[in-house]
């Protein structure tokens, strides 16, 4: 009787199924991801309390003896977007720091995340024996994904904290708490954006985390301007729904292009 030797052939989908639990418990065990959720929960803390504490002060401009008056936020969610009707007090600050800031966050985990399998040989040995450029890239924008939708969470307990420590009002103007979870839907889904934008610049700069880094929040800060465009506060289905096709468009297009680009490159 012939003894017949049958190898199995690694779906796609296990591949990366394989890939994803790797980078899952790596990214779960990482410094990095935790101090990461800690910032964006204490950051809106320390804003709101801070600005609150500032409210009403004075300051005067020493050349033309022009005196400012501090505006504090009057509402717990101007962290998160603007309110229908409401001018947006500190408006300099809240229009960039706000909830929007776990975008550009996010790129510091992806950047450090890959430039770490290529510094230590990891990714080199990972294509030579085990999984394709394909999962690779797969593997890391649903990293990037999930670190992002984590930090936008942290973010928004933390706002609703820092709104109950200061005193704010909680009122929404208007709006409901379904445009709430709309809005961040829409924001979580928008991650798909930048993610794939942050994982091809860093695919290419490999090694270098400093010119990665430097490369995704330039490229990320050409995006950031619209974002609260594409999620205001009173978002609606519409916003979630068109975040999502944006987003899986982005993943799949860039996705391809950093596919390409450790296949046409060296991996030292």
């Amino acid at each position: 009787m012939e003894n017949t030797m049958k190898f199995e052939k690694v779906s796609f989908g296990k591949r990366v199924k394989s890939m994803l639990k790797v980078d899952f418990r790596r990214m779960f065990k990482s410094k990095l991801f935790y101090i990461l959720i800690a910032c964006a929960l204490v950051m809106p803390i320390l804003m709101t309390v801070m600005m609150s504490m500032m409210d009403g002060s004075v300051s005067t401009n020493p050349q033309t003896g022009e005196e400012t008056v501090m505006q504090g936020p009057e509402n717990a969610w101007q962290n998160i977007g603007t309110l229908p009707g409401e001018p947006l007090g500190g408006d300099e600050i809240f229009m960039m720091c706000n909830i929007n800031m776990a975008f550009m966050g996010v790129a510091v985990f992806v950047c450090l995340f890959i430039s770490d399998d290529f510094r230590s040989g990891y990714a080199k040995n990972l294509f030579t024996v085990r999984a394709k450029r394909g999962e690779y890239v797969v593997s890391k924008t649903v990293s990037g994904f999930i670190c992002g939708a984590f930090m936008l969470i942290a973010y928004l307990l933390g706002s609703v904290l820092g709104g109950a420590m200061a005193g704010l009002s909680f009122d929404l103007h208007g709006l409901g708490a379904g445009n709430i979870v709309m809005c961040m839907l829409a924001k979580i889904f928008l991650m798909l954006v930048f993610v794939p934008i942050f994982t091809l610049i860093s695919v290419a700069a490999k090694q270098k985390a400093w010119l990665s880094i430097c490369g995704s929040l330039g490229g990320g800060m050409l995006l950031f301007m619209m974002v609260s465009m594409i999620t205001p506060l009173g978002s609606t289905i519409l916003n979630v729904v068109l975040c999502a096709a944006g987003g899986a468009m982005f993943a799949f297009g860039l996705g391809a292009a950093s596919n390409m680009v450790l296949k046409k490159t060296s991996m030292v």
